[in-house]
C-alpha cells in the first residue's frame, strides 16, 4: 500500500468522478459546492486557532517573529500571508516571515525534491536565527511533508513555539509540534490537488493567525486599519477618510495633521483628539503598547 493511499486529501472524490464529461457551468457548481465544506472544516478547529493566535501575540510583545515554513502550495500561501502584513498592518518586514523549501525560485517554479531535503529547513532557520522567541508556523497539507517535520523539530529544540498546518488527521507534524491546527476538507475535486479546497483552508488559517495577533497586539481600532502608513495614494486616501471619520476635521486640515504626523494614523489620530503634539502623541501610543483605543479611553477619563 502507498504510503499516501490513507491520506483524505490524495482520496478521489466520488462527487467529481466524472469531471472530465461535465460542461463549465457543472464544474463551477461541483467546485462552488465542494467549496462550501471549508468553513465548516476550520470552524472546527477554532479554539486550536485561537491558541495559537495567542501564542503569535505574546511572541510579537516580546519582539519574536512568526515564521511559516512550507513546501509548494503550503510555501507560498505562508510566503504570501507574510508579505501582505507590512502594507496592512505597518508592521516591521522582519515580524512575519515566510519560508518555502527551494528558496525564492520555488514561489513561481517547481523545484525538484526540495520538500524532502530536511537539511534545507535546518539551514533556512538557522540563517533566520530562529529562537525561543519565535513561534514556527510549518504548514504541510500532507502533513508529511520532511522539510517542515525537521523545521518544527528545530523549533523545539530551540525553545520556539511549533505550530502544524494540515488538512489530514493522520499527520506527522502533530508528533512535532506544540499545536496542530487541522481542518479536514475531504477528498479534493482533482484527485490530489492540494491547491483546491486543502488550500483554501490553509489561507482561511493564515489570514486568522496573523490578522488575530495583529488585532490582539493593538493593530486596529474596532475593525479599522488605523496601524497603516500613508505610503500611497491608496493608503493616503484611507488614512484620510479614517482621521476625518474620528475628527469631523475637513479634508485640507486632516492632510496637514497626517503630514505633521509623517503619514503616521494613530498618531495623527491622538494629536488631533488629544490636542498634544504628534511627538507627545507617539509616547502616549508607546506607553499603551499601540493601542489605539486604550489611549483615547484614557482622554475620556481625563487621565
Amino acid at each position: 500500500m502507498n504510503m499516501l493511499d490513507h491520506l483524505t486529501t490524495e482520496q478521489r472524490n466520488p462527487a467529481s468522478d466524472r469531471i472530465d464529461s461535465m460542461s463549465s457551468l457543472e464544474i463551477v457548481q461541483l467546485m462552488n459546492e465542494e467549496d462550501a465544506k471549508i468553513a465548516e472544516a476550520v470552524k472546527k478547529e477554532a479554539l486550536t486557532i485561537a491558541s495559537a493566535i495567542d501564542l503569535i501575540a505574546d511572541a510579537f510583545q516580546n519582539g519574536g517573529r512568526l515564521v511559516y515554513m512550507g513546501a509548494g502550495t503550503s510555501g507560498r500561501l505562508g510566503v504570501l500571508d507574510a508579505s501582505e502584513c507590512p502594507p496592512t498592518f505597518n508592521s516591521l518586514p522582519e515580524q512575519v516571515v515566510g519560508l518555502i523549501a527551494g528558496g525564492k525560485q520555488a514561489l513561481t517554479n517547481a523545484i525538484e525534491g526540495a520538500e524532502d531535503r530536511s537539511e534545507f529547513a535546518i539551514a533556512d532557520l538557522k540563517e533566520l536565527g530562529l529562537s525561543q522567541k519565535d513561534v514556527l508556523v510549518g504548514i504541510a497539507t500532507s502533513g508529511r511533508t520532511p522539510y517542515v517535520i525537521a523545521g518544527l523539530k528545530y523549533a523545539q529544540e530551540r525553545g520556539a513555539q511549533a505550530i502544524a498546518v494540515t488538512c489530514n488527521q493522520e499527520n506527522q507534524l502533530a508528533e512535532v509540534a506544540n499545536l496542530t491546527i487541522c481542518p479536514v476538507v475531504g477528498p479534493e475535486v482533482v484527485t490530489g490537488s492540494t491547491r483546491l479546497k486543502a488550500g483554501t483552508a490553509t489561507k482561511m488559517v493564515l489570514n486568522m493567525l496573523t490578522t488575530g495577533a495583529m488585532v490582539r497586539i493593538g493593530k486596529t481600532y474596532g475593525n479599522l486599519m488605523v496601524d497603516l502608513r500613508a505610503t500611497n495614494n491608496k493608503l493616503v486616501n484611507r488614512s484620510l477618510r479614517i482621521l476625518m471619520g474620528f475628527t469631523n476635521l475637513p479634508n485640507e486640515e486632516a492632510e496637514t495633521i497626517l503630514e505633521e504626523c509623517n503619514g503616521e494614523l494613530k498618531t495623527a489620530i491622538v494629536h488631533a483628539i488629544r490636542g498634544v503634539s504628534p511627538e507627545t502623541a507617539w509616547e502616549l501610543l508607546k506607553e499603551k503598547n499601540g493601542h489605539l483605543r486604550q489611549v483615547l479611553e484614557d482622554a475620556e477619563d481625563g487621565v
